[in-house]
């Protein structure tokens, strides 16, 4: 049975529960332009997209053209609200999700590879005690296109194999954990083999869009359970 030679997390729904503060800052932004966003559109239209491709789709539902600049105003605007909620304890870690990573961390490469900002990541893996567990960090701010897009994944690999040279870290050795269509869709792009987390979608749904495997959470498991992905 192969072992992992490297593992990529995503980070919203698979480390921490914050997709609905997402959701909900995504909201106050938009305030009373377009119609409300309310969870089943978020579900069902954003979650995956990175707050500039999120804020693109609600401003064209808005009837508002997104320039550049009007995209970068809100992006900014709901960065302070969420990080003012992320910091009055808003996001809380999944269950097993630190205790996994940490297990992960001791023996694997790890890399993190998220849509979300920079800014929105680093607070929370503090307040976590995980940042440290990470090798390599790949964000929306670090690409142009977020997920499906595979080129996150495809920079995250380099950086990892570029750091760990003995591990001889490819896409065939390694594996990504993702919680969305899109971004298994990113992962499998770049030629990972994909564990689907349960959180905010059924077992069912992650397979059908392309999972190797789904498990409800990461609470008991341990590196060695990824190994199955890549037999």
């Amino acid at each position: 049975m192969l072992v992992p030679a490297a593992i990529l997390f995503d980070f919203d729904g698979v480390l921490v529960d914050s997709e609905r503060l997402h959701c909900d800052t995504m909201a106050d932004v938009m305030g009373d332009d377009g119609p409300p966003l309310d969870w089943e559109t978020y579900r069902q239209s954003l979650m995956g997209f990175d707050d500039r491709g999120a804020f693109a789709f609600l401003l064209k539902r808005a009837g508002i053209e997104p320039t550049p600049e009007e995209i970068r105003r809100r992006v900014e605007r709901k960065a302070v609200l969420f990080a003012q909620q992320a910091r009055a304890g808003r996001v809380a870690a999944l269950p097993g999700a630190p205790t996994f990573v940490r297990a992960c961390a001791a023996v694997l490469p790890l890399g993190l590879c998220s849509g979300a900002l920079r800014s929105d990541i680093d607070p929370v893996l503090d307040s976590m005690e995980l940042r440290e567990c990470f090798a390599e960090l790949v964000t929306a701010d670090d690409v142009e296109f977020s997920k499906p897009d595979p080129t996150c994944y495809r920079l995250c690999l380099e950086r990892l194999a570029a750091r760990f040279p003995d591990q001889a870290i490819t896409a065939k050795n390694a594996v990504a954990i993702e919680d969305t269509p899109d971004g298994i869709a990113s992962a499998r792009g770049a030629g990972l083999a994909v564990l689907g987390i349960a959180t905010n979608l059924s077992i069912p749904e992650l397979k059908a869009a392309g999972a190797s495997m789904a498990v409800d959470s990461l609470e008991g498991l341990g590196p060695g359970f990824l190994a199955g992905l890549l037999s």
